[in-house]
């Protein structure tokens, strides 16, 4: 995708090392912290289920709104404007499974690792990039 917006680099290693980001669609609601993952220089998060009150349809429904991450508990985090893809490769899907089993990997995530190998999880992974 040459004309798809990417993040600048060190926004794209922020959000490798950090470990929870903040999502949010539209303004009107808080974030909620995902898990997120880089691939292939791109930022991907996945929807562990799919609520039709939750933050995933939210962003299907209203794919512009912004992330937060860096600082401590949100605290002095950045915000950046961003919209919501959604990812329909399989080969990219399979990337991002395995990048969240590679980052996630304490004894205590590997239930949540395993879940979101799971198709009807996988089905569920966007693509956030800058908005335009």
């Amino acid at each position: 995708m040459a004309n798809t917006p990417r993040f600048p680099e060190s926004d794209v290693q922020a959000l490798d090392r950090a470990s929870i980001l903040g999502v949010r669609s539209g303004t009107s609601h808080k974030h909620t912290g995902v898990w997120v993952v880089v691939v292939e220089g791109r930022v991907f998060v996945r929807s562990w289920n799919d609520k039709p009150t939750g933050w995933y349809r939210a962003l299907r429904a209203e794919p512009r709104g912004t992330i937060a991450f860096g600082g401590r508990r949100g605290v002095d985090a950045r915000e950046i404007a961003v919209r919501a893809r959604p990812v329909r490769s399989t080969r990219l899907r399979a990337a991002v499974t395995a990048a969240y089993a590679r980052k996630y990997r304490t004894p205590a995530s590997q239930q949540w690792v395993r879940g979101f190998a799971e198709p009807a999880r996988e089905a569920t992974t966007l693509e956030l990039v800058p908005a335009e």
